[in-house]
């Protein structure tokens, strides 16, 4: 006779605690339809395929990738082309994305040398109005 143990489920607040989000975050994920709990009476019941998909959601977010990306990506495991397209989809996305961070360490090296720069030139007319040394 088959073993049929209940699936795990979390609640919204269980699922805020362990990821370190608040519940209004979760709730505006369900609201643009990257989740979709159960309802018991009023309450969210998240299963384990709902845990996962906030799982992905919190690391495409801090990979960098908008929510319409975080969706396109997590939405096409189970739409067509499936896991296959998801995958390739998603090392286009990894891509586009390294690109962008490299742009913005340029970005930003550049802007640490201008600002070395002016800070050189601050302390050297600092000491020229004081009189002192440079």
């Amino acid at each position: 006779m088959p073993d049929h143990q209940p699936q795990q489920t979390w609640t919204i607040s269980e699922l805020a605690e362990e990821f370190g989000v608040t519940l209004r975050t979760i709730r505006h994920y369900e609201d643009v339809g990257l989740l979709s709990p159960a309802r018991r009476g009023s309450q969210r019941v998240f299963d384990t395929r709902q845990r996962i998909r906030l799982q992905l959601v919190l690391r495409g977010k801090r990979l960098g990738f908008s929510l319409p990306e975080i969706a396109t990506i997590v939405n096409m495991y189970d739409e067509q082309p499936g896991e296959a397209g998801q995958l390739h989809y998603l090392l286009d996305q990894i891509e586009v994305r390294r690109a962008e961070l490299r742009q913005m360490q340029r970005d930003i090296d550049e802007t640490m040398v201008e600002l070395d720069r002016v800070a050189r030139r601050c302390h050297e007319d600092l000491a020229a109005l004081e009189g002192g040394p440079g």
